[in-house]
């Protein structure tokens, strides 16, 4: 449960789960996440839950740190945190084209192409939080035997869409972005919809993910 909560700012209560990146800390922080936003408590203006962290923004005109803390503390959540979790299959390519980064995953790895994807691919990954650009997943956990770190030198675009991998997680970008993480493929799924505004995230906290591979063909045929 929460370690420590301190105020983040003038406007913020930062609410700290530990320093452990794994499921069962990240089920807590979504469980809090879910039981908040469930109250619509006045004065709180937005909820961000993160890996181990959660963030509860508010106006201080209306309450203030000491009144979300106890109410915090006072909490009696109800175990619902996976209620609404969803498994999403998701298609990628892997041709050329797309995977920008497979050579270098190769060459590091000192693995096959096949021997990689067949890694990436036989694994259901559990999506942490949603960040940095819009509705950009964060996926874990990655086969061990798949985990590099970041590029040397970050990309100044990578294409929407692109399926990166890197350490323990993976991610999809939803928009065109800079961005450091080893592209492996591309999905032409509408991952983010800004058009939806009651969930424009196909993918959020708790919802558990598996990719499956597509030809290029299937790719360009796939929004048609």
């Amino acid at each position: 449960m929460i370690k420590n909560i301190t105020n983040l700012g003038d406007a913020a209560v930062y609410c700290d789960f530990g320093n452990q990146i794994d499921q069962e800390t990240n089920l807590n922080v979504i469980k809090y996440f879910k039981n908040l936003k469930e109250l619509k408590i006045e004065g709180i203006t937005n909820i961000t839950p993160s890996y181990n962290k959660l963030i509860v923004s508010f106006e201080p005109s209306v309450t203030n740190y000491e009144k979300l803390k106890n109410k915090i503390i006072d909490l009696k959540l109800h175990n619902k945190e996976n209620q609404n979790s969803k498994l999403i299959k998701i298609p990628i390519c892997i041709d050329e084209e797309f995977s920008l980064d497979i050579k270098r995953l190769s060459k590091k790895l000192k693995m096959k192409y096949d021997q990689i994807y067949n890694s990436f691919f036989d694994k259901e990954y559990y999506c942490y939080m949603t960040g940095f650009i819009a509705g950009m997943p964060f996926l874990g956990d990655t086969r061990k035997n798949i985990r590099l770190n970041r590029l040397e030198t970050p990309r100044v675009k990578v294409p929407k869409g692109s399926i990166g991998i890197t350490e323990q997680f993976c991610n999809i970008y939803t928009y065109e972005s800079p961005g450091g993480w080893n592209i492996i493929g591309n999905t032409p799924v509408k991952i983010f919809d800004k058009s939806n505004q009651e969930n424009p995230a196909l993918i959020n906290p708790g919802d558990r993910v598996t990719f499956y591979k597509i030809s290029k063909q299937e790719y360009r045929k796939y929004n048609e």
